[in-house]
């Protein structure tokens, strides 16, 4: 049974209990201004610090805030785990350091209603306004991989805003096949989102570089070029095997707080 949430926002959080509370009170906020239900569901990734404690402790309020506990460590599988838990009429995540700016929701939650399949924020949007304080290395790793990326997702200029957003039923069939459970993870989503027939909107943000990033260029940036040569041979059985669209009744927010089909998409 439909739980009348419209909009699900997934935060993945491994040990995130300093920054959780002022991220929980302005996403909330955001949230609240939208003017229909909403909900911020927090997925602890293992956290060994007081994550947990910080999200149950959060009042009652117009926004719900829910905790679910996912024990495989990875950003991508508790991601994962929020969509695929979720009831609402549309889901997406964004980063427990709000590094992108949640006055964006209500740009995100107008295109989805209007028709768009998911909604990717963008640093490389020409209008995207970032404050980057990244090292030289990050900085010629991030154009490195982008050109790795193309080869996967064609229909954005950028894939790892923590900032994405999807109708319900096209979330499910881009996160439920989904295996990487590292930083490389929205290339897999979006590639399979793309290649299922979802339309993609690309739109700018306002990003700031948030001291604390749990993403190494050192320990993890190797990885991640591996995981996208995985996943581009893992995507590639998906283009030989029969065509599943995700064209079919999309769902369409009621903002008593149902979901009403409206009908095929041109």
């Amino acid at each position: 049974m439909s739980s009348g949430i419209v909009l699900d926002v997934v935060v993945p959080a491994y040990n995130e209990a300093q920054r959780l509370p002022e991220t929980l009170l302005l996403l909330r906020e955001a949230l609240a201004g939208l003017g229909v239900p909403s909900r911020v569901t927090v997925v602890d990734n293992a956290s060994t610090d007081e994550t947990a404690d910080v999200a149950t402790a959060v009042p009652a309020g117009v926004v719900p805030v829910r905790l679910l506990h996912c024990a495989e460590r990875g950003k991508g599988f508790a991601v994962r785990a929020g969509v695929l838990a979720s009831d609402a009429s549309y889901v997406g995540f964004c980063d427990a350091d709000l590094a992108t700016a949640p006055e964006h929701l209500a740009h995100v939650l107008s295109l989805l209603v209007g028709g768009a399949d998911a909604v990717v924020g963008s640093r490389a949007h020409p209008q995207s306004v970032v404050q980057d304080r990244h090292s030289v290395l990050r900085r010629w790793g991030a154009v490195a991989f982008r050109g790795a990326v193309r080869q996967v997702v064609r229909g954005v200029s950028e894939t790892q805003c923590g900032f994405k957003f999807f109708r319900a039923d096209v979330a499910r069939q881009a996160f439920e096949p989904m295996r990487c459970g590292g930083f490389a993870f929205d290339v897999e989503v979006l590639g399979r989102a793309e290649r299922a027939g979802a339309r993609l909107v690309e739109i700018p943000v306002n990003w700031v570089d948030v001291p604390g990033s749990r993403f190494s260029p050192v320990r993890h940036g190797w990885r991640s070029f591996v995981d996208v040569a995985v996943i581009r041979w893992r995507l590639r059985q998906v283009e030989a095997a029969p065509a599943l669209s995700v064209v079919g009744l999309p769902v369409a927010p009621d903002m008593t707080g149902g979901a009403a089909a409206v009908g095929l998409r041109p």
